[in-house]
């Protein structure tokens, strides 16, 4: 199977998915309680009049698979809506553009200390297993485990944000500098529980590695600890380090729906809650369509690189091609 093949099966798959995807929560939406009319009318007397134009809108007076047909071919233009409460007429996708950027920053800085300290501490702890160091790490990343990002949001903020004042409480600054600064906090409280588990993975991956034949020999050519497990060590126990970092950068997007709300940051999660309580029908629709597009595309993302790191899969695919 050639990459072009594949990367073409994946998309479409990945289509398919986003398509399923958006018709179930434009159904769940549609079945739950209460009515788009209600948040669109607000204090203002229901008149007839009134009814009709909105219904006739947002097509609201027509039968449901025709609703879906309608927003389905819009959002193929990538017109997503319009809000009916948040910011009323504003397009939901320019809504979600003005708040994904934190979102995303967050999560990256959550993914970058979640790696940088992940890795090394996990593979610290494989090399010495059942010493001081793999019995230190290995509490290190029980408590991280332990502690759910909500929580560990709110010790950060009274801790070093409060009690110590060395960090913000909220906002998100102006300038890389202050924004750096303040997503520090909020970031170290999705790497947590995040980079707990990229350790046990590492830790698990880097022992298995290491009781290899092929290590084995390097050692007997003389080739120093450090080459070891540079060239050996750390290039064969990247592949499932990999493929867990994709499926936790996923895991930081959700996590930050609570984190955002601890420090109020103005993310995609904030936004999210807010449409949900607003009953802002669009807005929930764009997110959860956005959102899944995300997951799929990280997925696809983590299978390249699980290509490009393992030439037996490569081979697989070949052979079942």
């Amino acid at each position: 199977m050639t990459i072009l093949r594949f990367l073409a099966r994946r998309l479409g798959a990945m289509l398919l998915l986003l398509l399923v995807l958006s018709f179930l929560v434009f159904g769940l939406l549609a079945a739950s309680p209460g009515s788009p009319l209600q948040t669109l009318i607000g204090s203002k007397p229901p008149t007839p009049e009134l009814l009709a134009a909105l219904q006739a809108k947002y097509h609201l007076d027509e039968p449901f698979l025709l609703q879906y047909g309608y927003w389905l071919a819009d959002a193929l233009h990538l017109d997503l809506g319009r809000s009916i409460s948040i910011q009323t007429d504003r397009d939901v996708l320019a809504l979600i553009g003005d708040r994904i950027a934190i979102t995303l920053q967050l999560g990256l800085y959550a993914m970058v200390l979640v790696l940088g300290f992940g890795i090394p501490l996990g593979m610290a702890a494989g090399i010495r297993r059942g010493r001081r160091t793999d019995r230190a790490v290995s509490f290190v990343s029980t408590f991280c485990i332990s502690a759910p990002p909500f929580v560990l949001s709110i010790a950060l903020l009274y801790v070093f944000g409060v009690a110590l004042g060395w960090f913000p409480v909220y906002g998100v600054g102006e300038g890389l500098g202050e924004r750096i600064v303040h997503l520090t906090m909020p970031a170290v409280a999705l790497a947590g529980f995040l980079s707990a588990v990229v350790i046990r993975q590492t830790r698990a991956a880097t022992l298995t590695v290491m009781q290899q034949d092929f290590v084995t020999f390097a050692r007997i050519r003389g080739l120093s600890p450090a080459r070891v497990l540079i060239r050996y060590a750390l290039r064969n126990s990247a592949l499932p380090v990999v493929t867990s970092a994709g499926l936790l950068l996923i895991a930081s997007l959700s996590a930050a729906l609570f984190v955002e709300q601890v420090f109020s940051l103005p993310g995609i999660g904030t936004l999210l809650l807010q449409a949900v309580i607003d009953k802002d029908i669009p807005v929930v629709q764009g997110l959860a369509v956005l959102l899944g597009a995300m997951v799929v595309l990280v997925n696809l993302v983590v299978d390249l690189l699980g290509l490009a790191l393992d030439p037996r899969t490569r081979t697989t695919s070949k052979a079942g091609a």
